[in-house]
């Protein structure tokens, strides 16, 4: 393995990724970047305004979009940068092109849990996000992963973060991105 390591969040809209991953970045003793899709679509890399009003269509975007936020992951870490990444990994087909693209890296690969209730409740909170992403992403982003660490955020103790390094320091070989990919 070469490069940054990787603590990769996986987990349903408005479980806490966001959350957990400033935590992490806040008390981890290395330096790591936080990076995700919020971030680029907050910033104004995305078109949104023109995607909300019909002049894009973003599910014709989406795959080329997360197809180049996936690799720049990879390129970042080859860079040498250390990452927390936030994802929601919604396919089969999803995890298996991150695996093939990150498994060369040292991934921590984090289950992010949350109640359905609780995400609902947070989701229409927020007002944010459309009304039953939540819901979907409960059913489906862990249907198809192995983590090496999982972690329940519907009422957190405010330890999370540390519990998260805890494991991280303690992890071993060979990662759930290197038995995923069969290594």
């Amino acid at each position: 393995m070469s490069g940054g390591e990787i603590i990769f969040l996986n987990g349903a809209s408005s479980a806490g990724k966001s959350m957990l991953a400033r935590g992490i970045q806040m008390r981890i003793e290395e330096p790591f970047w936080h990076v995700s899709m919020d971030h680029l679509r907050d910033a104004g890399v995305l078109p949104m305004a023109r995607i909300r009003r019909g002049d894009f269509d973003w599910k014709a975007l989406r795959p080329a979009f997360f197809d180049g936020i996936d690799r720049s992951y990879a390129a970042y870490a080859a860079a040498g940068n250390n990452l927390i990444v936030e994802h929601i990994v919604e396919t089969p087909a999803w995890m298996a092109r991150l695996v093939a693209i990150l498994s060369p890296f040292d991934v921590f690969f984090v289950g992010v849990h949350c109640d359905l209730a609780e995400l609902e409740r947070r989701e229409a909170a927020r007002g944010d996000r459309p009304i039953g992403d939540a819901r979907r992403d409960f059913q489906t982003v862990h249907a198809h992963a192995r983590y090496d660490f999982e972690i329940d955020l519907t009422s957190p103790r405010g330890d999370e973060a540390e519990r998260v390094i805890a494991a991280w320091r303690a992890r071993t070989a060979p990662s759930a991105f290197q038995r995923m990919a069969g290594g």
